[in-house]
C-alpha cells in the first residue's frame, strides 16, 4: 500500500516518511459503500480500521430498535481498536455514509507497531484521552433537561470537533440531519425540527445548502470554543 495515503491517517502524524514506508505493507485497501455496514456491534474484531477518504457513523441499537448515534468519524480517522486492545466485542456498529476507501491492519500486525514505534503509541493514548473528553460532553448533552440546551450543547461539540473559522461563521465540516442530531440528543426529531427553526430565526444559525454555519456569538454565549 502507498505509504502518502497513510500519511493521511492522525495516527501517524507524529512517524516520518521512512517509518510509515517501512509499516505501509501491513496495511490493505478495502472500499465500503454508502449505508454499508463495516463493522457489526457484538462482532469479534479482529481489525483496526483508517478512513482514507469518505466518513462513518458509529451507532447502537436500542432494544426497540432505535438508532443512536455515538458519534461520526472523516477521513484521517481511525476505528476498532478498542477490540484488538481489550479482546472484547465491538461495542458498537459502524457504517459508511458516503463510499469511503479504508485501509485496514490486523490485530497481529498492529500489536507488531505498537512494540517497535514509541511515537505510535503516544500519538494512540493522545487520541484515546481526546476520545475520552468527547465522551464526556457527550454524556453532558444529555444531562440537560432543556432540548434547546441540549442542541447547543451538540453544537458546541461539533464546533470543537469539525469546526472550521471563517468569515460566514463558524463551518460545521459533517453533513447532519435533524434525524441524526435527534438520534445525537435523546429528544424528538420534531422538537429538533423546532429548536432549529427558532435558532435560524434568531440568526444563531443558517444552512447554505446541507453546510450548517454557526454565529460564533451563539457558541460564546455560554461556552468558549476550545482550540
Amino acid at each position: 500500500m502507498d505509504y502518502l495515503q497513510l500519511r493521511k491517517i492522525d495516527l501517524f502524524s507524529s512517524l516520518s516518511d521512512e517509518d510509515i514506508s517501512q509499516i505501509s505493507g501491513s496495511f490493505s485497501l478495502k472500499k465500503f459503500r454508502k449505508n454499508e455496514v463495516i463493522l457489526q456491534e457484538q462482532d469479534t474484531n479482529e481489525f483496526m480500521y483508517m478512513i482514507l477518504s469518505g466518513k462513518v457513523k458509529v451507532v447502537q441499537i436500542t432494544e426497540d430498535g432505535k438508532e443512536t448515534i455515538i458519534a461520526f468519524h472523516k477521513s484521517g480517522d481511525f476505528f476498532g481498536e478498542m477490540s484488538l486492545i481489550d479482546g472484547k466485542t465491538a461495542p458498537a456498529t459502524v457504517a459508511a455514509i458516503e463510499n469511503s476507501n479504508v485501509a485496514i491492519i490486523s490485530k497481529k500486525d498492529f500489536y507488531s507497531l505498537l512494540f517497535v514505534q514509541n511515537k505510535f503509541i503516544v500519538q494512540l493514548l493522545r487520541i484515546l484521552c481526546s476520545r475520552l473528553r468527547e465522551a464526556y460532553e457527550r454524556i453532558q448533552i444529555l444531562s440537560f433537561n432543556n432540548a434547546a440546551q441540549r442542541i447547543k450543547m451538540l453544537f458546541i461539540m461539533l464546533a470543537n470537533m469539525y469546526g472550521k473559522e471563517e468569515e460566514k461563521g463558524i463551518r460545521l465540516d459533517i453533513k447532519l440531519t435533524h434525524q441524526n442530531m435527534a438520534d445525537m440528543t435523546g429528544i424528538a426529531r420534531e422538537t429538533v425540527t423546532r429548536l432549529i427553526n427558532r435558532a435560524q430565526k434568531d440568526n444563531d444559525i443558517f444552512f447554505e445548502g446541507k453546510v450548517i454555519y454557526l454565529n460564533p456569538e451563539y457558541i460564546r454565549k455560554d461556552f468558549e470554543i476550545k482550540r
